[in-house]
């Protein structure tokens, strides 16, 4: 008996359905868990697209491969949603299913268009690594950008497959995975011959390799902290996490118990609760990091409250803290989310102000249409700063301030002209809960360690601080939940490699290249594949 027109349409929907899930499947190589054979979980990407009967019908399963991978990643914001959940909460579908499905359209259009002009078989498979490649690097500079959980984060779970971003940052290293990851759905693709099938695998297997080779000899080579060329002396940052609840940090009543914790834990006559490698046992903080807005005050004019901290800060060094802050510009007042670098006397060296706001977290675009307060507890939008800058500092080389969400822009931890000697990413991973979101941005903002050759220090509300060398090695960090501060020598910066000056040249060489020999391959091999 022939198959009922119902039971056909079922069947229809297998193919589409398992890449959904397939998708969903490659998020469990993401942090925390960093299991990393679910990173082949792109090879779906490949088996569904070159298995659908158009260019339409690619583009729809490549939109579900990313919805379920961006859904499994990114499950985490509901979490900022719940901090006032009487305001909030309603936005969680919004945010858990309408954030992804938008992210999903970009390798959409790449499914669909590598389709289109690519057919099927191996130029598929490089036509497809190289469009998706590009479409993450739009995601990653659209509408102010979002490049979370790119392809690259996959691999987090082994470092030396991290270090060719040192050469062609997280984008690059995104096509690269894409490449190994993607090869063995060739297996799976009936129109390809057993000689294209082991040498596409073997092409594979060759880069893989290389790039494990190569990260293993470049991450030996780097120093470690402890050994006598792996530190910058003299110098020894305190990173203190408070460890203060979203929901109690604007409490008026807890405010100078947080504020009093911060101080005790400054103290430069108490010992820190843990030590980094190498660092000798005399050694005292030259340098104090508090987290994004560990100071609940919004800061205007404040030299009560600058005493108050100038006591914690080292007589020849500073104290750096994050704080909101007002500024009056002649009628107007502008809120800015900023960090402050204090010296003992209570002079303000400088003041840096997130220039990388969070869409719908700091500010609600669209104000006048959307009927929305931003995530933070603020009914005011901030105001952007003005980028990446290079800030001299009391006990310290020259340092590049990121503020939480800015470290996740590849491309955009350093001023090009003007090269600092350590990264500081201030941050209040409060928002994103106790799961997988701290340890995912953890994971992101090592990246920008390796691709600068720069050391990052991090300091987190409620964690993960982290010590990160230039080679992506934590080399001492603070738990989620742990109220704690953390003595650490800084760790030596590398010379600039070669991303750090020339950027996102090699991904636009190594787009073009492989669209361009995937166009060769369609047009010799003449295959006709319908994609109407």
């Amino acid at each position: 008996m022939p198959p009922s027109d119902g039971a056909a349409r079922g069947r229809r929907w297998v193919v589409p359905l398992a890449g959904l899930v397939a998708g969903a499947a490659t998020g469990l190589s993401l942090a925390p868990l960093h299991l990393l054979p679910f990173a082949f979980g792109h090879a779906a990407l490949l088996a569904v697209v070159a298995q659908a009967p158009s260019a339409r019908s690619a583009a729809f399963r490549a939109w579900l491969w990313a919805l379920g991978y961006h859904v499994a990643g990114l499950h985490w914001i509901a979490n900022a949603m719940l901090v006032n959940a009487g305001e909030h909460a309603w936005l969680i579908p919004f945010a858990n299913l309408g954030l992804p499905a938008v992210l999903a359209l970009y390798a959409a259009l790449a499914g669909g268009l590598a389709r289109r002009l690519f057919g099927g078989g191996w130029p598929l498979w490089l036509g497809l690594a190289a469009l998706y490649t590009a479409a993450e690097w739009v995601r990653g500079h659209a509408f102010t950008g979002f490049p979370w959980n790119l392809p690259s984060a996959t691999v987090d779970g082994w470092l030396p497959l991290l270090q060719p971003a040192s050469l062609v940052g997280s984008y690059g290293l995104s096509l690269l995975v894409l490449l190994v990851t993607m090869a063995p759905a060739l297996w799976l693709d009936g129109g390809v011959s057993r000689r294209v099938r082991l040498t596409g695998s073997a092409a594979a297997t060759l880069l893989l390799v290389a790039m494990v080779g190569w990260g293993v000899a470049r991450e030996a080579a780097i120093p470690r902290i402890a050994d006598p060329d792996g530190a910058v002396p003299g110098v020894v940052v305190r990173v203190v996490q408070g460890n203060v609840p979203q929901r109690d940090k604007w409490n008026p009543l807890l405010k100078p118990e947080h504020l009093g914790r911060y101080i005790a834990l400054s103290d430069p006559s108490r010992p820190a609760d843990l030590r980094a490698p190498g660092l000798e046992p005399s050694a005292a903080p030259t340098v104090v990091a508090w987290p994004e807005t560990a100071v609940a005050h919004l800061i205007g004019d404040a030299p009560e409250l600058m005493a108050a901290l100038a006591r914690v800060a080292p007589a020849e060094g500073s104290l750096i803290f994050g704080a909101p802050r007002v500024a009056r510009i002649g009628r107007v007042s502008e809120v800015y989310n900023s960090v402050f670098a204090l010296d003992a006397g209570a002079e303000t060296a400088w003041t840096f102000d997130k220039a990388h706001l969070v869409p719908f977290g700091e500010y609600v675009p669209l104000r006048d249409v959307l009927p929305v307060n931003p995530i933070v507890q603020s009914r005011r939008d901030f105001t952007p700063g003005p980028g990446p800058r290079t800030l001299e500092l009391k006990g310290a080389p020259p340092v590049s301030v990121l503020i939480c969400y800015e470290a996740i822009f590849p491309g955009g931890a350093v001023d090009p002209d003007h090269r600092p000697a350590w990264l500081l990413n201030a941050t209040n991973d409060a928002w994103f809960g106790r799961w997988s979101g701290p340890y995912q941005h953890l994971a992101i903002t090592r990246l920008r360690a390796i691709e600068q050759g720069l050391p990052m220090i991090r300091a987190a509300n409620t964690g993960v601080s982290a010590v990160i060398d230039p080679a992506g090695r934590i080399v001492a960090s603070i738990g989620i939940g742990v109220t704690a501060s953390l003595d650490t020598p800084l760790p030596a910066a590398l010379p600039v490699p070669p991303f750090g000056f020339i950027g996102d040249v090699p991904i636009v060489l190594m787009v073009v290249l492989l669209l361009a020999v995937a166009a060769y391959g369609r047009f010799r091999t003449g295959r006709r594949t319908p994609a109407n």
